[in-house]
Protein backbone atom coordinates (compact mmCIF):
# COMPACT_ATOMS: atom_id res chain seq x y z
CA UNK A 1 0.00 0.00 0.00
CA UNK A 2 1.42 3.39 -1.14
CA UNK A 3 2.53 5.71 2.14
CA UNK A 4 -0.51 8.31 0.85
CA UNK A 5 -3.26 5.60 0.91
CA UNK A 6 -1.97 4.76 4.23
CA UNK A 7 -2.07 7.62 5.73
CA UNK A 8 -5.89 8.11 4.36
CA UNK A 9 -6.95 4.76 5.59
CA UNK A 10 -5.80 5.50 9.16
CA UNK A 11 -8.10 8.80 9.19
CA UNK A 12 -10.29 7.37 7.66
CA UNK A 13 -10.58 3.92 10.07
CA UNK A 14 -10.01 6.34 13.03
CA UNK A 15 -13.15 7.61 12.19
CA UNK A 16 -14.95 4.20 11.83
CA UNK A 17 -13.61 4.06 15.27
CA UNK A 18 -15.71 7.01 16.52
CA UNK A 19 -18.46 4.14 16.70
CA UNK A 20 -16.75 2.19 19.02
CA UNK A 21 -18.87 2.36 22.13
CA UNK A 22 -22.02 2.30 19.31
CA UNK A 23 -25.39 0.71 21.33
CA UNK A 24 -28.87 0.93 21.06
CA UNK A 25 -28.92 1.60 25.29
CA UNK A 26 -31.30 -0.24 27.16
CA UNK A 27 -32.26 2.15 29.51
CA UNK A 28 -28.59 3.39 30.10
CA UNK A 29 -26.15 5.80 29.03
CA UNK A 30 -23.32 5.91 26.83
CA UNK A 31 -23.83 1.86 25.81
CA UNK A 32 -24.38 -0.28 29.27
CA UNK A 33 -26.97 -2.65 29.33
CA UNK A 34 -29.86 -3.02 32.56
CA UNK A 35 -32.04 -5.37 31.24
CA UNK A 36 -30.62 -8.23 33.17
CA UNK A 37 -34.33 -10.05 34.24
CA UNK A 38 -37.86 -9.99 33.79
CA UNK A 39 -38.91 -9.11 36.98
CA UNK A 40 -36.67 -6.38 37.58
CA UNK A 41 -36.87 -4.87 34.39
CA UNK A 42 -41.01 -4.23 34.93
CA UNK A 43 -40.30 -2.16 38.45
CA UNK A 44 -37.53 -0.08 36.33
CA UNK A 45 -35.10 -1.64 37.80
CA UNK A 46 -35.65 -0.63 41.02
CA UNK A 47 -34.35 -3.94 42.93
CA UNK A 48 -31.04 -3.34 44.57
CA UNK A 49 -32.74 -3.03 48.01
CA UNK A 50 -35.34 -6.38 47.86
CA UNK A 51 -34.85 -9.21 45.81
CA UNK A 52 -36.69 -13.04 45.33
CA UNK A 53 -34.64 -14.36 42.18
CA UNK A 54 -30.99 -14.76 41.73
CA UNK A 55 -30.78 -11.91 39.02
CA UNK A 56 -29.82 -10.04 42.36
CA UNK A 57 -26.14 -11.29 41.38
CA UNK A 58 -26.35 -8.18 39.17
CA UNK A 59 -28.46 -5.37 40.79
CA UNK A 60 -26.82 -6.28 44.29
CA UNK A 61 -25.10 -9.93 45.21
CA UNK A 62 -25.51 -8.67 48.70
CA UNK A 63 -29.42 -10.17 48.59
CA UNK A 64 -28.49 -13.70 47.94
CA UNK A 65 -28.78 -14.30 50.90
CA UNK A 66 -32.59 -14.03 51.00
CA UNK A 67 -33.11 -16.27 48.33
CA UNK A 68 -33.60 -20.04 49.79
CA UNK A 69 -32.05 -23.58 48.14
CA UNK A 70 -30.54 -23.42 45.20
CA UNK A 71 -32.01 -21.20 42.14
CA UNK A 72 -32.04 -20.82 38.61
CA UNK A 73 -32.76 -18.16 36.69
CA UNK A 74 -32.56 -17.56 32.88
CA UNK A 75 -34.22 -14.85 30.69
CA UNK A 76 -33.78 -12.57 27.39
CA UNK A 77 -35.20 -9.08 26.50
CA UNK A 78 -36.08 -8.28 23.21
CA UNK A 79 -35.66 -4.77 22.39
CA UNK A 80 -36.57 -3.18 19.36
CA UNK A 81 -35.40 -0.06 18.34
CA UNK A 82 -36.16 2.98 16.25
CA UNK A 83 -34.06 6.04 15.22
CA UNK A 84 -34.42 8.81 12.84
CA UNK A 85 -32.51 11.58 11.51
CA UNK A 86 -33.70 14.99 9.88
CA UNK A 87 -30.31 16.69 7.99
CA UNK A 88 -30.19 20.56 9.48
CA UNK A 89 -28.21 21.49 6.16
CA UNK A 90 -30.53 19.63 3.14
CA UNK A 91 -33.76 18.78 5.22
CA UNK A 92 -33.07 15.23 3.96
CA UNK A 93 -33.91 12.31 6.40
CA UNK A 94 -33.04 8.76 7.54
CA UNK A 95 -33.44 5.96 9.70
CA UNK A 96 -31.67 2.87 11.08
CA UNK A 97 -32.73 -0.29 9.82
CA UNK A 98 -35.38 -2.56 11.19
CA UNK A 99 -33.45 -5.06 13.51
CA UNK A 100 -33.94 -6.60 17.10
CA UNK A 101 -31.34 -7.45 19.25
CA UNK A 102 -31.70 -10.23 22.96
CA UNK A 103 -29.58 -9.48 25.39
CA UNK A 104 -29.61 -12.97 27.19
CA UNK A 105 -28.67 -13.63 31.23
CA UNK A 106 -28.38 -16.73 32.92
CA UNK A 107 -28.41 -17.07 36.42
CA UNK A 108 -27.79 -19.82 39.62
CA UNK A 109 -27.36 -19.02 43.54
CA UNK A 110 -27.11 -21.41 45.97
CA UNK A 111 -27.21 -21.37 49.57
CA UNK A 112 -24.52 -23.51 52.00
CA UNK A 113 -26.09 -22.37 55.03
CA UNK A 114 -27.49 -19.54 57.29
CA UNK A 115 -24.65 -17.36 56.64
CA UNK A 116 -23.02 -18.26 53.52
CA UNK A 117 -24.48 -18.21 49.80
CA UNK A 118 -22.88 -17.91 46.19
CA UNK A 119 -23.97 -17.57 42.38
CA UNK A 120 -22.73 -17.37 39.10
CA UNK A 121 -23.98 -14.87 36.61
CA UNK A 122 -23.87 -14.61 32.68
CA UNK A 123 -25.49 -11.85 31.09
CA UNK A 124 -24.55 -8.75 28.29
CA UNK A 125 -23.37 -5.91 30.46
CA UNK A 126 -22.51 -3.79 27.67
CA UNK A 127 -23.26 -3.28 23.28
CA UNK A 128 -25.77 -3.89 21.72
CA UNK A 129 -25.62 -1.86 17.84
CA UNK A 130 -26.91 0.53 15.34
CA UNK A 131 -27.44 -0.25 11.79
CA UNK A 132 -28.36 3.13 9.56
CA UNK A 133 -29.21 2.83 6.14
CA UNK A 134 -25.96 3.01 3.84
CA UNK A 135 -26.96 5.75 2.05
CA UNK A 136 -27.77 8.13 4.35
CA UNK A 137 -26.13 11.48 5.15
CA UNK A 138 -23.91 9.83 7.76
CA UNK A 139 -21.89 6.80 5.68
CA UNK A 140 -18.79 8.14 6.25
CA UNK A 141 -18.97 7.97 9.84
CA UNK A 142 -21.45 5.10 10.77
CA UNK A 143 -23.43 2.20 8.83
CA UNK A 144 -23.41 -0.67 10.98
CA UNK A 145 -22.20 -0.76 14.68
CA UNK A 146 -22.16 -4.15 16.20
CA UNK A 147 -20.66 -4.83 19.94
CA UNK A 148 -21.30 -7.80 22.17
CA UNK A 149 -20.22 -8.37 25.94
CA UNK A 150 -19.87 -11.16 27.84
CA UNK A 151 -19.58 -10.97 31.86
CA UNK A 152 -18.96 -14.26 33.47
CA UNK A 153 -19.53 -13.22 37.15
CA UNK A 154 -18.88 -15.75 39.74
CA UNK A 155 -19.83 -14.50 43.46
CA UNK A 156 -19.96 -15.18 47.19
CA UNK A 157 -22.13 -13.34 49.81
CA UNK A 158 -22.23 -13.23 53.86
CA UNK A 159 -24.60 -12.47 56.50
CA UNK A 160 -22.29 -10.40 58.75
CA UNK A 161 -25.75 -9.81 61.40
CA UNK A 162 -28.94 -10.48 61.27
CA UNK A 163 -29.67 -7.01 59.39
CA UNK A 164 -26.36 -6.77 57.01
CA UNK A 165 -24.94 -8.97 54.47
CA UNK A 166 -21.99 -8.10 52.06
CA UNK A 167 -21.09 -10.17 49.04
CA UNK A 168 -17.84 -10.03 46.49
CA UNK A 169 -17.41 -10.95 43.14
CA UNK A 170 -15.08 -11.18 39.82
CA UNK A 171 -16.10 -10.06 36.83
CA UNK A 172 -14.70 -11.10 33.71
CA UNK A 173 -15.98 -9.46 29.85
CA UNK A 174 -15.23 -10.18 26.74
CA UNK A 175 -15.58 -8.11 24.13
CA UNK A 176 -16.79 -8.54 20.59
CA UNK A 177 -16.52 -5.43 18.11
CA UNK A 178 -17.71 -5.46 14.94
CA UNK A 179 -17.57 -2.29 12.98
CA UNK A 180 -18.43 -0.29 9.78
CA UNK A 181 -18.85 2.70 7.48
CA UNK A 182 -18.29 3.89 3.84
CA UNK A 183 -14.78 5.47 3.11
CA UNK A 184 -14.81 8.13 0.30
CA UNK A 185 -12.27 7.32 -2.49
CA UNK A 186 -13.22 9.85 -5.16
CA UNK A 187 -16.95 11.30 -6.63
CA UNK A 188 -16.91 8.42 -8.44
CA UNK A 189 -15.92 5.55 -6.13
CA UNK A 190 -16.52 4.54 -2.73
CA UNK A 191 -16.01 1.75 -0.43
CA UNK A 192 -16.87 -0.52 2.56
CA UNK A 193 -14.29 -0.29 5.04
CA UNK A 194 -14.87 -2.72 8.41
CA UNK A 195 -12.73 -2.80 12.29
CA UNK A 196 -13.19 -6.21 13.99
CA UNK A 197 -11.96 -7.01 16.61
CA UNK A 198 -11.82 -8.81 20.40
CA UNK A 199 -10.29 -8.43 23.91
CA UNK A 200 -10.93 -9.68 27.67
CA UNK A 201 -10.92 -7.68 30.83
CA UNK A 202 -10.81 -8.33 34.60
CA UNK A 203 -13.11 -6.17 37.11
CA UNK A 204 -14.46 -6.65 40.89
CA UNK A 205 -18.34 -6.22 42.13
CA UNK A 206 -18.92 -5.57 45.93
CA UNK A 207 -22.88 -5.48 47.40
CA UNK A 208 -24.23 -4.86 50.74
CA UNK A 209 -27.23 -4.89 52.31
CA UNK A 210 -29.43 -3.70 55.35
CA UNK A 211 -32.52 -4.97 56.96
CA UNK A 212 -33.38 -1.64 59.40
CA UNK A 213 -36.77 -3.58 59.94
CA UNK A 214 -40.19 -1.98 60.11
CA UNK A 215 -40.44 -3.25 56.06
CA UNK A 216 -37.52 -0.45 55.36
CA UNK A 217 -34.69 -2.52 53.86
CA UNK A 218 -31.59 -0.89 52.15
CA UNK A 219 -29.03 -1.81 49.27
CA UNK A 220 -26.06 -1.00 47.67
CA UNK A 221 -23.77 -2.33 44.74
CA UNK A 222 -20.74 -1.27 42.82
CA UNK A 223 -18.67 -2.82 39.95
CA UNK A 224 -15.20 -1.42 39.07
CA UNK A 225 -13.71 -0.42 36.01
CA UNK A 226 -12.54 -3.06 33.37
CA UNK A 227 -9.42 -2.45 30.83
CA UNK A 228 -10.12 -3.72 27.77
CA UNK A 229 -6.82 -4.34 25.13
CA UNK A 230 -9.01 -4.79 21.79
CA UNK A 231 -7.05 -6.52 18.96
CA UNK A 232 -8.04 -6.83 15.39
CA UNK A 233 -7.83 -5.70 12.05
CA UNK A 234 -9.06 -2.72 9.71
CA UNK A 235 -10.29 -4.00 6.31
CA UNK A 236 -10.77 -1.62 3.01
CA UNK A 237 -12.84 -3.06 0.45
CA UNK A 238 -10.67 -1.87 -2.49
CA UNK A 239 -8.53 -3.86 -5.40
CA UNK A 240 -4.82 -4.38 -3.85
CA UNK A 241 -5.35 -3.51 -0.18
CA UNK A 242 -4.76 -5.48 2.37
CA UNK A 243 -6.14 -5.51 6.21
CA UNK A 244 -4.26 -3.90 8.91
CA UNK A 245 -3.53 -5.30 12.19
CA UNK A 246 -4.66 -2.23 14.55
CA UNK A 247 -5.25 -2.27 18.17
CA UNK A 248 -7.02 0.31 20.57
CA UNK A 249 -8.11 -0.19 24.45
CA UNK A 250 -11.84 0.84 26.27
CA UNK A 251 -12.17 1.52 30.09
CA UNK A 252 -15.98 0.76 30.49
CA UNK A 253 -17.29 2.53 33.58
CA UNK A 254 -17.53 2.01 37.26
CA UNK A 255 -21.32 1.94 38.17
CA UNK A 256 -22.73 2.25 41.31
CA UNK A 257 -26.43 1.41 42.26
CA UNK A 258 -28.48 2.47 45.58
CA UNK A 259 -31.87 1.80 46.69
CA UNK A 260 -34.42 1.77 49.36
CA UNK A 261 -37.27 -0.31 49.70
CA UNK A 262 -40.58 -0.26 51.79
CA UNK A 263 -43.04 -3.13 52.22
CA UNK A 264 -46.31 -1.88 53.21
CA UNK A 265 -47.64 -5.38 53.83
CA UNK A 266 -47.14 -9.14 52.58
CA UNK A 267 -48.56 -7.84 48.92
CA UNK A 268 -47.12 -4.04 48.46
CA UNK A 269 -43.55 -3.58 48.16
CA UNK A 270 -42.09 -0.32 46.77
CA UNK A 271 -38.56 1.02 45.87
CA UNK A 272 -37.02 4.28 45.16
CA UNK A 273 -32.94 4.30 43.90
CA UNK A 274 -30.49 6.07 41.78
CA UNK A 275 -27.63 4.82 39.52
CA UNK A 276 -24.08 6.12 38.97
CA UNK A 277 -21.69 5.88 36.15
CA UNK A 278 -18.83 7.13 35.81
CA UNK A 279 -18.23 7.66 31.84
CA UNK A 280 -15.49 9.87 32.46
CA UNK A 281 -13.08 6.72 31.78
CA UNK A 282 -14.05 7.34 27.73
CA UNK A 283 -11.59 10.40 27.81
CA UNK A 284 -9.93 9.74 24.20
CA UNK A 285 -9.81 7.21 21.53
CA UNK A 286 -6.40 6.26 20.56
CA UNK A 287 -5.88 3.93 17.62
CA UNK A 288 -2.49 2.31 17.02
CA UNK A 289 -2.56 0.57 13.35
CA UNK A 290 0.37 -1.13 12.16
CA UNK A 291 3.42 0.57 10.57
CA UNK A 292 1.62 4.08 11.22
CA UNK A 293 1.56 7.24 14.26
CA UNK A 294 -0.49 6.30 16.99
CA UNK A 295 -3.77 8.75 16.96
CA UNK A 296 -5.15 10.24 19.25
CA UNK A 297 -9.39 11.12 18.96
CA UNK A 298 -10.65 13.17 21.96
CA UNK A 299 -13.90 11.81 23.80
CA UNK A 300 -14.52 13.37 26.63
CA UNK A 301 -17.73 11.65 28.17
CA UNK A 302 -19.06 12.70 31.33
CA UNK A 303 -20.62 10.91 34.56
CA UNK A 304 -23.60 10.37 34.64
CA UNK A 305 -27.26 9.44 36.45
CA UNK A 306 -30.34 7.89 36.85
CA UNK A 307 -33.16 7.66 39.31
CA UNK A 308 -36.32 5.22 39.35
CA UNK A 309 -39.01 3.91 40.96
CA UNK A 310 -41.00 0.62 41.16
CA UNK A 311 -43.07 -1.54 42.56
CA UNK A 312 -44.66 -4.75 43.26
CA UNK A 313 -48.60 -5.74 44.38
CA UNK A 314 -49.20 -9.12 44.78
CA UNK A 315 -53.13 -10.08 43.94
CA UNK A 316 -53.00 -13.51 45.33
CA UNK A 317 -50.72 -16.27 45.71
CA UNK A 318 -50.34 -16.94 42.29
CA UNK A 319 -50.12 -13.30 40.27
CA UNK A 320 -48.36 -10.38 40.69
CA UNK A 321 -47.93 -6.73 39.48
CA UNK A 322 -44.97 -4.66 38.62
CA UNK A 323 -44.49 -1.33 37.27
CA UNK A 324 -42.19 1.49 37.13
CA UNK A 325 -40.50 4.48 35.77
CA UNK A 326 -36.98 5.40 35.36
CA UNK A 327 -35.07 8.79 34.25
CA UNK A 328 -31.62 8.85 32.77
CA UNK A 329 -29.36 11.77 31.83
CA UNK A 330 -27.01 11.16 28.79
CA UNK A 331 -23.44 10.80 28.85
CA UNK A 332 -21.96 12.53 25.87
CA UNK A 333 -21.35 15.84 25.30
CA UNK A 334 -22.28 17.89 22.24
CA UNK A 335 -18.65 18.63 21.03
CA UNK A 336 -18.34 14.54 20.73
CA UNK A 337 -21.78 13.56 19.91
CA UNK A 338 -21.95 11.73 16.87
CA UNK A 339 -24.03 8.69 15.32
CA UNK A 340 -22.71 6.17 16.36
CA UNK A 341 -23.65 6.99 19.75
CA UNK A 342 -26.74 9.06 19.82
CA UNK A 343 -26.93 8.82 23.09
CA UNK A 344 -29.59 11.28 24.83
CA UNK A 345 -31.55 12.19 28.21
CA UNK A 346 -33.98 9.32 27.87
CA UNK A 347 -37.60 8.04 30.06
CA UNK A 348 -38.42 4.68 30.50
CA UNK A 349 -42.32 3.39 31.64
CA UNK A 350 -42.59 0.00 32.67
CA UNK A 351 -45.19 -2.44 33.36
CA UNK A 352 -45.29 -6.28 33.76
CA UNK A 353 -46.39 -9.63 35.98
CA UNK A 354 -44.94 -11.88 38.06
CA UNK A 355 -46.66 -15.72 38.53
CA UNK A 356 -45.67 -18.33 40.42
CA UNK A 357 -46.73 -22.08 39.66
CA UNK A 358 -45.18 -24.22 42.82
CA UNK A 359 -41.35 -23.80 42.16
CA UNK A 360 -41.44 -21.89 38.78
CA UNK A 361 -41.51 -18.43 38.74
CA UNK A 362 -41.95 -16.52 34.97
CA UNK A 363 -41.83 -12.95 34.88
CA UNK A 364 -43.17 -11.05 31.72
CA UNK A 365 -42.42 -7.54 31.18
CA UNK A 366 -42.94 -4.79 29.08
CA UNK A 367 -40.81 -1.36 28.31
CA UNK A 368 -40.72 1.99 26.85
CA UNK A 369 -37.88 3.77 26.51
CA UNK A 370 -38.58 7.44 24.89
CA UNK A 371 -35.09 9.30 23.84
CA UNK A 372 -35.39 13.28 24.00
CA UNK A 373 -34.23 14.64 20.85
CA UNK A 374 -30.59 15.39 20.28
CA UNK A 375 -28.75 17.82 17.76
CA UNK A 376 -25.51 17.56 16.29
CA UNK A 377 -23.79 20.36 15.20
CA UNK A 378 -19.96 19.64 15.10
CA UNK A 379 -17.43 18.08 13.30
CA UNK A 380 -16.74 14.93 14.59
CA UNK A 381 -13.95 13.04 12.29
CA UNK A 382 -12.45 16.17 11.26
CA UNK A 383 -15.97 16.49 9.10
CA UNK A 384 -19.06 18.35 9.66
CA UNK A 385 -21.08 15.78 8.49
CA UNK A 386 -24.68 14.39 9.64
CA UNK A 387 -25.36 17.40 11.61
CA UNK A 388 -28.94 17.82 12.08
CA UNK A 389 -31.33 16.15 14.91
CA UNK A 390 -31.98 12.52 15.93
CA UNK A 391 -35.08 11.13 17.64
CA UNK A 392 -35.34 7.78 19.03
CA UNK A 393 -37.28 5.25 20.87
CA UNK A 394 -36.59 1.67 22.27
CA UNK A 395 -39.50 -1.06 22.89
CA UNK A 396 -38.80 -3.98 25.26
CA UNK A 397 -39.99 -6.79 26.17
CA UNK A 398 -38.73 -9.45 28.46
CA UNK A 399 -38.86 -12.79 29.32
CA UNK A 400 -37.42 -14.49 32.67
CA UNK A 401 -37.47 -18.39 34.41
CA UNK A 402 -36.90 -19.28 37.77
CA UNK A 403 -36.87 -22.43 39.05
CA UNK A 404 -36.46 -23.45 43.05
CA UNK A 405 -34.36 -26.13 43.87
Amino acid sequence: MQRNQKSSFLLTSAVLLTSLCAGTTAHASGFGIFTQGASALGQADAVVAHTDEPSAIFFNPALLNKLPGTQIEVGTTLLFPSRDFRSSTTGATASTEDSFYYPSTFYVSHAFNDKISAGLGIFNPFGLGTEWNGAWEGKFLATKSKIETYNFNPVASYQITPALSFAAGLDVIYLDASLESVKFISPAFEANQKFKGDGTGFGYNLGLAYDAGHGISAGVSYRSEVDIDIDGDFSLAVPGVTSMNAKTKITLPRQLMAGIAYQANERFTLETGFRWEDWRSYKELKLEVEGQPTAIFPKNWHDTFAVNVGGKYRLNDTFALLGGYLYGWNAVPDDTFEPGVPDSNSHLLTVGTDMKFNQLKLAVSYAYQLQEERSKNNAVGGVPIANGTYNADIQLLALSLVYKF
